[in-house]
């Protein structure tokens, strides 16, 4: 049986969620009663320096915030689902748009919703507030919270266990 690091070998792309896992569960409502999301800079960082290392980024969520669109195209992401009621269906057109297998992609997510895509893939994982049914399933829990660098935290694990975190383009900001 492999440990967990090996799996993170093989992963050539990365894929999250964002309210609970990019953004935090928590917020304020703006004047229209919907969240006001968060973003994490770090995690910002952290995506853009696997993208720089030619990682296949996406993003899938049941939000439709115009905002979060925003967010992570000015990052570079470039498999951007929102509004989604069916991730799976979602992760398919990822895998046929990147031609990374089911195997080679790691799903952050931390609520019901995300638990069938996160049973597909190859190595799934959650921040620490995860609902437990989903901590259940993950391969690893993140010491930090959802919208707190759980997604820093996946990204560098998998770039280091590969050799690549500290890469040509990881002291400054390089646009795709």
């Amino acid at each position: 049986m492999a440990f967990f690091k090996e799996h993170l070998e093989k992963i050539k792309a990365m894929v999250f969620d964002v309210d609970g896992v990019l953004s935090s569960d928590t917020s304020p409502l703006n004047a229209d009663g919907d969240p006001i999301r968060t973003a994490n800079v770090k995690d910002g960082y952290a995506i853009r320096n696997a993208l720089n290392m030619n990682f296949h980024i996406g993003i899938i969520t049941g939000g439709a915030i115009d905002r979060i669109r925003l967010r992570y195209e000015k990052i570079g992401v470039p498999h951007i689902y929102m509004g989604v009621r069916d991730k799976v269906k979602c992760l398919n057109d990822f895998m046929d748009k990147t031609g990374v297998k089911a195997e080679e992609i790691l799903f952050m997510g931390d609520d019901l919703v995300d638990f069938p895509v996160m049973k597909m893939v190859g190595v799934a994982v959650c921040p620490i507030d995860a609902v437990s049914e989903i901590k259940e399933i993950s391969s690893y829990i993140s010491d930090k919270k959802g919208g707190e660098g759980c997604v820093r935290d996946i990204i560098e694990q998998v770039m280091r266990a590969q050799e690549n975190w500290h890469n040509e383009y990881s002291f400054y900001w390089k646009s795709i």
